[in-house]
């Protein structure tokens, strides 16, 4: 199957719409498997995080079917399901929501950060490496830039090895993209951000689980604070 490249701040859409083409068309049928997340991501030319969106779109909609360890699958449910989604919060602009997404990512992501240090593979490394370094590239490329910055994040998930925590981590997706938005737009954002990302990476790097905790902690804070001086001033999402 060959799909065009996508260029839009809504990748993830336009793969859910190429896909719900291919199956109208009976390009695609029911029981047919869709390519691993990587193939995908090459061929639409676009982050894991898009594909893995748009798959969970897919999937809410009644179009496909995830299965663990065989892959996703075209089902024979056509009636869609309400997407439920948390991106009103964000997208509103108002601060209060801003906020209760920054405490659940506190509550998280430390954590996670922390796990991923003490079994870290160098596959999830070398993902978060290529990650920084596109964000290091893209500082005037939003949408570049985002989709590395939630990459680094999957990434870092990837490696807690909790499928639990990964699939939280994947429901709030939209939100986080909108956040970021907001974050990238705001003055020195992205520069303070790459900052802590790289002290993250370092720690994981150096598998020392406290310094990992720790660096994401810096992290949030400076997600929090930039957060909501974004917020304030207009620069978030509209």
């Amino acid at each position: 199957m060959i799909y065009k490249a996508v260029r839009t701040s809504r990748l993830y859409e336009q793969i859910v719409e190429q896909i719900e083409e291919s199956v109208r068309n009976g390009k695609l049928k029911p029981g047919d498997q869709l390519p691993a997340e990587r193939e995908l991501a090459m061929q639409f030319g676009v982050s894991r995080t898009a594909v893995r969106e748009a798959v969970k779109t897919l999937s809410e909609k009644g179009l496909v079917e995830a299965y663990s360890g065989r892959g996703t699958f075209i089902t024979n449910d056509k009636s869609p399901t309400m997407r439920q989604s948390l991106e009103w919060l964000v997208k509103s602009g108002n601060v209060i929501g801003s906020t209760y997404l920054v405490e659940v990512r506190e509550i998280l992501e430390p954590e996670i950060s922390a796990m991923a240090a003490k079994q870290v593979h160098e596959q999830h490394l070398a993902m978060m490496r290529e990650a920084v370094a596109v964000m290091d590239r893209s500082l005037q490329d939003a949408e570049a830039y985002i989709e590395a910055d939630l990459d680094f994040h999957l990434s870092l998930a990837e490696a807690a090895a909790n499928p639990i925590i990964l699939s939280l981590i994947d429901s709030i997706v939209g939100v986080l993209r909108e956040q970021r938005i907001g974050i990238f737009n705001h003055e020195g954002g992205p520069q303070r951000g790459q900052f802590h990302h790289k002290r993250i990476l370092d720690a994981v790097e150096r598998r020392d689980p406290g310094a990992a905790r720790e660096a994401m902690r810096a992290h949030m804070r400076q997600i929090r604070e930039d957060s909501a001086a974004s917020t304030v001033q207009g620069d978030g999402p509209r």
